[in-house]
């Protein structure tokens, strides 16, 4: 248990979601007494009256805003509007009302989408201005990107205490399993079990495989967010990640004999591939506040593939 968070009023913004889940399990841990998780059906925080009344309702020291409308390639192309437009005005809306409001700190969480699409590996925090990026998540990346000028103008105009913190792609347990919003090893986990249910001799994933990506295990980046939460009070955004980095293709073999799929992998090269390399450099969250993720990614990946075949279809 935590002094920092015995009598705080925390409010999590998307706390019923995947990751928000974690996070109130680590803050119930802690000893946090006092959670306001704002449902959608209640408020809606595109809204300005909605985020108004919820203020007032929750009167928070603290917002943990983990909410966000997001998806893998495929969604990121079909909604590049919607992605853009929802987490642009939930995010620069609600930071500004919990400044109004004389909330004391206000922890945004953004997403590696935020990086140039060919930012040198490991990605590091000064690179994020250095490019454009990846052009099929640009529209999501690009609005979350705009709470790390929010809250660094803020700080300086006014003295709000707003931090940005930048997870890698999560995965876990209870992640989004449904094939037209999920990421990509929910995806592949889901393929690779439909495949074993149905017979198929054979799974059809997007690009050529080449491309690399970090994963974080979600109570893992639960973790690194309420230690940024607690210990981390300064202007520049900060990555939260694991240090790996594994190849699509390698990802897809791995999950495929974690699933017993024994079947044919057969690439559509006519879909793209995405960024081609992700990984970020985690060492200032161990520096800052001594975040290091606990969860070996094969393991992280058994659990998931577990809870799925349990709980998950």
């Amino acid at each position: 248990m935590s002094a920092f968070w015995t009598n705080r009023r925390v409010t999590v913004t998307g706390g019923a979601g995947f990751l928000g889940s974690y996070v109130l399990e680590k803050l119930e841990a802690r000893g946090c007494r006092s959670v306001f998780v704002p449902l959608i059906e209640e408020y809606d925080l595109r809204k300005l009256v909605d985020i108004e009344r919820m203020l007032a309702d929750a009167e928070p020291d603290l917002i943990i805003h983990l909410a966000a409308v997001v998806g893998g390639i495929g969604g990121n192309m079909a909604n590049p509007g919607r992605y853009f437009y929802d987490n642009l005005i939930m995010g620069v809306q609600l930071m500004e009302q919990a400044r109004r409001a004389g909330v004391a700190k206000f922890v945004a969480i953004g997403t590696i989408c935020c990086y140039p699409k060919f930012t040198p590996v490991p990605f590091k925090e000064e690179d994020l201005w250095n490019g454009y990026p990846e052009e099929t998540n640009a529209p999501y990346g690009l609005a979350k990107k705009m709470l790390i000028v929010q809250a660094q103008a803020n700080r300086q105009q006014y003295g709000q205490n707003a931090i940005n913190v930048l997870p890698v792609n999560l995965y876990g347990p209870r992640d989004n399993f449904d094939p037209a919003t999920s990421h990509v090893i929910p995806a592949l986990i889901k393929k690779c079990v439909d495949a074993n249910g149905s017979g198929a001799e054979e799974i059809v994933c997007w690009g050529d495989g080449t491309p690399t990506r970090e994963f974080i295990y979600a109570a893992d980046a639960a973790e690194g967010i309420l230690l940024a939460a607690e210990h981390y009070n300064e202007p520049e955004p900060i990555n939260i990640g694991s240090g790996m980095e594994i190849a699509i293709k390698d990802l897809v073999e791995l999950i495929a004999r974690l699933t017993g799929f024994t079947g044919t992998i057969r690439w559509d090269t006519s879909k793209p591939n995405g960024q081609p390399r992700r990984c970020l450099d985690t060492t200032k969250a161990e520096r800052k506040f001594g975040f290091k993720a606990a969860m070996s990614f094969e393991e992280g990946l058994e659990r998931t593939v577990d809870w799925y075949m349990r709980e998950g279809r």
